[in-house]
């Protein structure tokens, strides 16, 4: 019997499994995509009902613009692997908030936020791409959906997201915010330090082949790991591997993200 038990745990696992794009790594999947973005989709409204949305100037027009032209470069990468379905139900949005976190993050489902304080850290349209790249890379990724079926395995909820809700909504609607956040206080992600690597390895290669220079990435971290030298880390390093780790990985991918590279 607990052969039989254990048998079958593992084909259950086997089959809620995908596949991140790039890296190969198989990870678990107990939550649909469309669960994911709808509530996601949700919760991002909340976020700029109750912020300072900028709509207008250099700067917003900069975030708008850095998104653009990641999406596309995410939709020719994902394009060229045949796997569009994978972004079936993306409706991307860029949005600057006015706010003095030093922070951005992207939901699923293409929902993205970038935090005006971030700006002076990123100082150029080149270093706000490395953290845009980085971040929609985080949803790209699923790493959200991950999460979330980590967290819902963990306290037994059921593998359908929206059975789950129904039948214990308190607790899921706990888990969702978790891991995607809620309100003006959203803050980071809280991603592992194995996602946030594969991050950083997916976002040099979409804001490479966006036509960014990955290289900048070295010096927008090297920017972060001086701040990191202050009594309070910015909210972008929260919960992130330490930026001196990032920057020996980041050069160790550089000569991969080049490949994907062609300057505008």
């Amino acid at each position: 019997m607990i052969r039989k038990f254990a048998l079958a745990s593992c084909l259950f696992v086997a089959a809620a499994c995908s596949t991140v794009p790039i890296t190969g790594r198989r990870q678990l999947s107990l939550v649909s995509d469309a669960e994911m973005n709808t509530m996601a989709a949700t919760e991002y409204q909340k976020v700029l009902a109750s912020s300072r949305v900028v709509s207008s100037g250099a700067q917003a027009a900069m975030v708008k613009r850095v998104g653009q032209r990641i999406q596309q470069a995410v939709e020719t990468y994902f394009r060229q692997q045949n796997a569009q379905a994978q972004l079936e139900g993306y409706a991307w949005e860029f949005n600057l908030i006015d706010d003095k976190q030093e922070n951005a993050w992207c939901m699923p489902g293409g929902k993205v936020a970038v935090y005006s304080g971030i700006l002076p850290i990123t100082q150029d349209e080149e270093g706000l791409a490395v953290v845009m790249g980085h971040e929609i890379a985080h949803a790209v990724a699923k790493h959200s959906s991950e999460r979330m079926s980590q967290q819902m395995a963990a306290q037994g909820l059921g593998g359908v997201l929206s059975a789950s809700a129904g039948q214990n909504p308190t607790a899921t609607q706990s888990v969702f915010l978790q891991v995607v956040g809620a309100g003006s206080q959203l803050g980071l992600l809280k991603y592992g330090r194995s996602q946030e690597s594969e991050a950083d390895h997916l976002g040099l290669i979409f804001m490479a082949m966006a036509g960014y220079n990955p290289d900048n990435a070295i010096a927008f971290w090297q920017r972060m790991d001086a701040r990191e030298g202050q009594a309070a880390p910015p909210e972008f390093l929260s919960t992130h591997p330490s930026s001196g780790t990032r920057i020996a990985d980041i050069q160790r991918e550089l000569p991969e993200a080049r490949k994907y590279y062609t300057a505008r």
